[in-house]
């Protein structure tokens, strides 16, 4: 039985709630938001600072006219809710802006090399020491753990495993294939004419780079049908693979339960459990090398 002290103490913070609540909708975009979430007032009261949060910066990025204008927390980036199976998942997507530097990006990845690498970075050294040693005991013939690389955003993480792979490619006639997998799920499933013939390229390519893991919008499909697929196979015909991400491991697995059922999880689970044994987690902890 709750003790008067208890039951005063769980008033105020409802009474805090509610007020917070009524004060934001005030705000015809927070009204529309939460109409759009399909919330009830009592959901959305326990994630009224969450939700204006992601009011404010789409109020942000509809004035924002380049990188030097951003307000948002994440550099080009806007907080973004989503509802899945009756519950809100918050997540950080890229802008117009962040999304034309990862089409560059991408071009310049073909062109990184290991002699563009620097070396003075304090910060990047252990991994450096990784990248060499895993180029110079490359043989394609033989089976080899790739690397799961997380950090920041802009931190250097595909430009790292980029540089390696590009090396590879040209001095020991290793077949790789770079991929910003966000776009790669997109343009599964728009083309459905070379669907078969993309997915057997990244089950079978010698070094398969995942760029970017975690960004995506996460669904059954995507997730067991694409990636499930992808790296179960690339563990059966033991294919380095390697991965970047904003997320570590752990936070990857929550990214990937669509909702907190226990057959959501058991299938995040299996995506994880195969990420680990295709490949070992570093983290890079850098200043953002965009600016």
């Amino acid at each position: 039985m709750q003790s008067l002290k208890e039951i005063t103490k769980q008033e105020h913070v409802e009474f805090d709630l509610q007020k917070n609540f009524l004060e934001a909708s005030k705000d015809k975009e927070f009204t529309s938001l939460v109409q759009t979430l399909e919330l009830t007032s009592k959901e959305a009261m326990k994630i009224t600072s969450k939700l204006q949060e992601a009011v404010e910066e789409k109020k942000h990025c509809k004035e924002c006219k380049g990188f030097y204008m951003c307000k948002n927390l994440f550099e080009g980036h806007r907080y973004v809710p989503e509802k899945r199976e009756e519950r809100i998942y918050f997540s950080y997507l890229p802008c117009k802006f962040q999304q034309a530097v990862f089409e560059k990006e991408k071009q310049k990845t073909k062109k990184n090399r290991m002699k563009d690498i620097d070396t003075t970075d304090k910060n990047q050294l252990k991994i450096i020491k990784w990248l060499d040693e895993f180029y110079s005991s490359y043989d394609v013939m033989k089976s080899k753990k790739g690397l799961y690389l997380h950090g920041s955003f802009g931190s250097g993480k595909t430009f790292l495993l980029s540089a390696l792979l590009n090396e590879l490619c040209e001095t020991k006639h290793a077949s790789v294939e770079i991929v910003y997998f966000p776009d790669a799920l997109r343009t599964l499933k728009e083309d459905w004419d070379s669907f078969a013939s993309v997915m057997h390229r990244y089950e079978t390519v010698d070094l398969l780079l995942l760029d970017d893991i975690g960004a995506e919008k996460v669904t059954d499909w995507g997730r067991d049908e694409i990636l499930g697929t992808i790296l179960q196979t690339r563990m059966n015909e033991e294919k380095a693979t390697f991965f970047t991400s904003n997320l570590t491991i752990q936070e990857l697995e929550t990214h990937l339960s669509l909702s907190s059922t226990s057959t959501d999880k058991v299938k995040a689970r299996r995506i994880i459990e195969r990420i680990k044994q295709l490949s070992i987690e570093m983290a890079l902890v850098s200043e953002n090398r965009r600016d």
